[in-house]
């Protein structure tokens, strides 16, 4: 049976966005003189929190000022590529009666600009960013809203998450199932961390909505 709902991660899950990210904290570091840690640990999170709980170079800094410094390192003129049936899997969900949310570590602009080229910003239901929630991916919050928003079970959705964090956020929240795309980690990653089961991009799910 279809799921009720998708429950979809952006970055690295429909937008193959890693990479703009990753150089752009790469360059922000090196603007600041700091050595680059092991960046996995911002995958599927709010920079912010990271920033917040992480020691680092950033200590006396203000997050939520560096996280929009590493930000506007990404060039204006570059928006990330999507990953393989990501409008495709927005689409099928329309003609099937599937709902569509959208559950974000990132801003609201970002959601806009990486989809807006896909043309499904008009096709979801819910849009769930870094800023409806007080506490970001690996907990929960963003997914249980977008249950409540959309009026159904968590249980009854169907997620698909890039990172462990995501993984987990949605495993917490009670969701039904849970997809791992392995376009940033080891689906091996994705499974210890609760994933159903692991995909290389979206268009397996895409035509499994068209059956």
């Amino acid at each position: 049976m279809s799921p009720a709902a998708l429950l979809l991660d952006l970055d690295g899950t429909l937008v193959d966005s890693e990479p703009l990210h990753r150089a752009a904290y790469e360059a922000y570091f090196a603007s600041r003189g700091w050595d680059v840690p092991d960046l996995s640990v911002f995958t599927g999170r709010r920079a912010a929190d990271v920033f917040a709980s992480t020691p680092g170079p950033w200590g006396d800094e203000d997050p939520q000022a560096v996280s929009q410094a590493v930000v506007s390192q990404i060039p204006a003129d570059l928006d990330p590529e999507e990953v393989a049936g990501a409008r495709d899997l927005v689409l099928a969900a329309v003609a099937a009666g599937t709902r569509v949310a959208i559950v974000t570590s990132a801003a609201a602009d970002w959601v806009t600009r990486s989809l807006g080229p896909l043309g499904v910003l008009d096709h979801l239901d819910v849009v769930v960013t870094s800023a409806d929630v007080e506490d970001g991916k690996p907990h929960p919050a963003g997914y249980l809203l977008a249950a409540e928003r959309l009026g159904i079970a968590p249980a009854d959705c169907l997620a698909a998450e890039d990172s462990p964090a995501g993984v987990r956020a949605a495993v917490v929240a009670g969701v039904g199932e849970v997809v791992g795309v392995t376009t940033t980690h080891d689906g091996a990653l994705l499974l210890d961390a609760g994933a159903t089961s692991v995909s290389p991009d979206l268009r397996e799910l895409a035509a499994r909505l068209r059956r």
